[in-house]
């Protein structure tokens, strides 16, 4: 899912203060650039961990903020399933069952059953190859 957010940036002794008033975050940046990105991450972040939670994470509302003289208002775009695969990179343990004929000539052969149920998840699923 792909969304954009309204961010403000407030001017700070160090950096900016961000806040997302669509999901009431704050984050922090050392300067413009630093700013965008600490708001995205925090709204990916905020995002799987809604998904986790069976929760359904809200559409941006895009509209005007009355920004106060010394603020900055801009939008921040996140693709979270994007985020996701570059982000949450825990592991989890499944087991599987295959015949015994299989795993005797997998074993034989040295081969990493995890890296294999890796790929072929991905192929199966249209993961592209970067992840």
């Amino acid at each position: 899912m792909k969304s954009a957010y309204l961010i403000i940036l407030t001017p700070a002794e160090k950096g900016f203060v961000v806040h997302v008033p669509d999901l009431d975050l704050y984050t922090e940046g050392a300067d413009h650039v630093d700013a965008i990105e600490m708001a995205r991450d925090a709204i990916g972040l905020w995002g799987i961990s809604e998904e986790d939670a069976g929760r359904t994470i809200p559409e941006g509302k895009i509209g005007s903020f009355e920004c106060k003289e010394d603020q900055i208002s801009t939008l921040v775009d996140i693709d979270f399933d994007a985020y996701r695969r570059a982000n949450d990179m825990r592991t989890v343990r499944k087991n599987v069952t295959l015949p015994s004929w299989l795993n005797t000539l997998a074993e034989k052969e040295g081969v990493n059953f995890s890296q294999v149920l890796q790929e072929g998840l991905k192929r199966r699923l249209h993961v592209p190859e970067a992840r």
